[in-house]
């Protein structure tokens, strides 16, 4: 199915051919007929599978259709979590508006940077506004902005929204947007509070659940390293020399391990930086552009580079500290493998850390088999009751599932097999 079945108009058409858009993804050929029909969408689609482009372009041909004379109104409200994927987002729509006829205004708000100059960005109004609620809200109150002539609300990666807490100022968001509005909600996964936020704010929306066909799977290929926690910045100095990766994407726990690890990179010689939300906004646009143009060969995050990066021909994304959940994962190694290239997902499984990479694992349905390297083989023990959740003959197994923890009869059992 070609963009031009979209009912897509032609100054959009073009945009996208230069964009290099040769088909529409399975997420934006659902869900563009139906945002054009004006009804409420609820999509869940993976990540970078194409969500921006699938509710921009039918927004902007909206904005096209109802376009008035100024002053400008926000008839559009897109909501995300970070500064970064509100960023994105706006470079998306710029991009694919830039052949128009009319020229709508587009504000980026976001916090960690004065609010000045965004205020007097939003003089005059804004068409488009991409906010993350704390600062939107910031700007309301100072009366920057009205959000009472929305026509079309969008929350982008909703169940992040919720994730990093941001319940109670959507709650104060909604309760300023008209009532009879459209609104798009996507999100890669929809657990109980996503579905039921979704549940209070659509209307007989059009459920968009795109299962990804194994043929249109990023090439992704998955490794497991078994290596003891003390010496994971030496190995992953190790494969970075051995396996000649020019760029790394390496995620940690906490924004302290960010620093850390990067800094004992740079004292090995490596170009590496941190990347998490305790930096000033500058400091993170500079790291993500020289990161992006090659001029720093290492990047280690936290997970706020998990959703929303797009970087271009990343061979390799390391995890050095597993996530907290599979789902993170999956955000994790999908920054590597797109746009069709291969890409390389590594992850350090410690003793410690071996029970919950098994639950993982399971929430994927997939093995990932573990490696030793020569001169870093682990020490440390992996508990017996781990092992035996990793029993494939049939034995009892509970180690590593939420809920089904060992017992402490079990690690007393452990430790004294473990004893010399």
């Amino acid at each position: 199915m070609p963009f031009s079945s979209l009912g897509l108009s032609a100054p959009l058409l073009r945009a996208i051919n230069e964009r290099g858009y040769l088909a529409p993804t399975a997420v934006q050929s659902a869900a563009i007929p139906e945002i054009l029909r004006q009804r409420d969408v609820q999509g869940c689609a993976q990540t970078g599978s194409g969500k921006t482009a699938a509710f921009a372009l039918p927004l902007l041909q909206m904005l096209m259709a109802a376009h008035t004379e100024a002053p400008r109104r926000t008839r559009a409200l897109i909501l995300v979590h970070t500064r970064e994927l509100a960023a994105q987002v706006g470079e998306t729509i710029r991009v694919l508006a830039q052949h128009l006829p009319e020229r709508f205004k587009t504000a980026i708000v976001f916090g960690g940077v004065s609010i000045n100059p965004q205020m007097m960005n939003l003089r005059g109004g804004a068409d488009i506004v991409v906010a993350t609620p704390g600062r939107l809200l910031d700007l309301i109150d100072h009366n920057a902005l009205r959000l009472d002539a929305v026509a079309t609300l969008v929350l982008d990666e909703a169940d992040r929204l919720l994730d990093l807490g941001f319940s109670e100022e959507l709650a104060r968001i909604l309760a300023l947007l008209p009532a009879r509005r459209q609104t798009l909600f996507f999100s890669a996964t929809f657990p109980p509070a996503v579905q039921a936020l979704a549940d209070s704010l659509l209307r007989d929306p059009a459920r968009i659940d795109i299962v990804a066909d194994p043929a249109d799977r990023p090439d992704i290929t998955q490794r497991a390293i078994a290596v003891d926690a003390h010496r994971r910045t030496q190995l992953l100095r190790h494969l970075i020399a051995q396996q000649g990766w020019e760029r790394a994407l390496v995620f940690v726990a906490t924004k302290y391990a960010a620093e850390q690890v990067a800094d004992k990179l740079r004292r090995a010689g490596l170009d590496a930086e941190p990347f998490h939300g305790m930096l000033s906004q500058g400091k993170r646009d500079q790291v993500l552009e020289d990161f992006k143009a090659r001029r720093v060969q290492v990047v280690v995050s936290t997970d706020l580079a998990g959703r929303g990066i797009d970087i271009a021909q990343l061979p390799v994304v390391v995890n050095f500290d597993l996530p907290r959940s599979s789902v993170d994962y999956v955000h994790r190694i999908g920054r590597t493998g797109r746009a069709g290239e291969c890409g390389l997902a590594l992850s350090f499984v410690t003793a410690d850390s071996e029970a919950h990479f098994q639950l993982i694992e399971k929430r994927q349905g997939a093995k990932v088999p573990r490696e030793q390297i020569k001169g870093f083989e682990p020490v440390q023990i992996v508990p017996m009751a781990t092992l035996a959740a990793n029993d494939t003959t049939g034995a009892p197994s509970n180690g590593g599932i939420k809920g089904k923890r060992p017992s402490k009869k079990d690690k007393l059992r452990a430790a004294a097999q473990e004893k010399p």
